[in-house]
């Protein structure tokens, strides 16, 4: 007994400080640190034992040995069970805290693994509600809620620089850039849209084409798709008389869609930009357009983020079943594909 005694009284005086310090010095089975905060949980060797599917006299010599490592007594021993010495609490206090980061620890790894935890950044060039893109982040947040999505809104230009200095995960950007340094994979598609003023004398029409548009005063921003806004305009009216006018406005998609109602000029969209909540203007389709606006995912190759691989598997499936359909503000639905550009969009 006073064996026992003086092991109690040793126990007493150990400081936690003095438990991480002999820790720190020892290697401690991960099999002894479980077996001491289950005989903790049931105050029974017997106990801990039925629980771990083992027998009580290995539960007990492993703690035996562990308390002889660390030169603690953890556990005081009677007939009617073991309850903890205040070294014992103090250990399996802080025991518990590491055990269950340790768990945490291995369950994200392998979640990280099949790419359903961690982090994907993302740069785009606008996200309009009901959009493809749109729809697809929504459905990537549902089916993986444990990523961590960083979004950016930026050009082409600024996202592809983002991406080779390794601030980007991915891109999505306007057209099929020829960067030989990335990966690029066509995501969706969009009819490419005149925007007009409600009271343009074009505006009655069911289409327009770009000889329709000779001596108006486009616009075009200096964000998101502007540079490419710009560049396709004057591509398609060059060598025309008289020579496009294109402005360029520092400001963001919905205020370059009301100066367009306010009469500053006209300017270019995709379809999807309808969906955006201005008045006084109408979005007509191009009867000479030869093909529709396509979007492109953008990536380096060095980029192992299986994040990123599930984005992209997401959006081929999507892609697949998916159909360009726009609701006009009245209800009407109108069927829109990179086949058949007819549609006259209002706001």
């Amino acid at each position: 007994m006073r064996r026992r005694s003086r092991s109690r009284g040793k126990s007493a005086s150990v400081s936690p400080r003095q438990i991480c310090g002999t820790l720190l010095g020892t290697r401690i089975p991960l099999a002894s640190l479980i077996q001491t905060l289950a005989v903790a949980e049931h105050l029974s060797f017997y106990r801990a034992a039925q629980a771990l599917g083992t027998t009580q006299s290995s539960v007990s010599a492993r703690i035996r040995t562990l308390e002889e490592d660390l030169g603690v007594l953890l556990f005081e021993r009677n007939t009617r069970g073991v309850r903890l010495t205040e070294a014992g609490r103090l250990f399996v206090e802080r025991v518990s805290i590491g055990v269950d980061q340790l768990d945490h620890a291995v369950k994200t790894a392998g979640m990280a693994a099949l790419g359903e935890c961690g982090r994907l950044r993302m740069a785009i060039h606008a996200l309009i509600p009901r959009s493809f893109l749109a729809r697809l982040i929504w459905q990537y947040r549902k089916d993986y809620p444990c990523i961590d999505l960083e979004i950016i809104e930026s050009t082409a230009r600024e996202a592809v620089m983002k991406l080779r200095a390794g601030q980007l995960d991915m891109a999505f950007v306007a057209g099929v850039p020829e960067l030989p340094d990335c990966h690029t994979r066509p995501i969706w598609t969009e009819p490419l849209m005149a925007v007009l003023p409600e009271g343009h004398h074009l505006a009655k029409q069911r289409d327009v084409t770009w000889a329709d548009l000779t001596g108006e005063t486009f616009l075009a921003g200096y964000g998101g798709t502007g540079p490419q806004v710009h560049d396709h305009i004057a591509l398609r009216l060059a060598g025309c008389w008289p020579a496009p006018s294109i402005r360029r406005f520092d400001v963001g998609r919905s205020t370059l869609l009301s100066l367009v109602g306010q009469g500053f000029g006209v300017t270019i969209a995709g379809a999807a930009t309808s969906f955006l909540p201005t008045t006084g203007i109408v979005f007509l389709p191009f009867a000479d357009e030869p093909e529709p606006v396509v979007f492109t995912a953008v990536w380096v190759p060095s980029n192992r983020n299986v994040a990123l691989k599930n984005l992209l598997s997401l959006a081929a499936k999507m892609d697949h079943q998916s159909r360009f359909a726009y609701r006009l503000r009245d209800g009407n639905h109108v069927a829109v594909s990179a086949d058949a550009t007819r549609p006259i969009f209002r706001r």
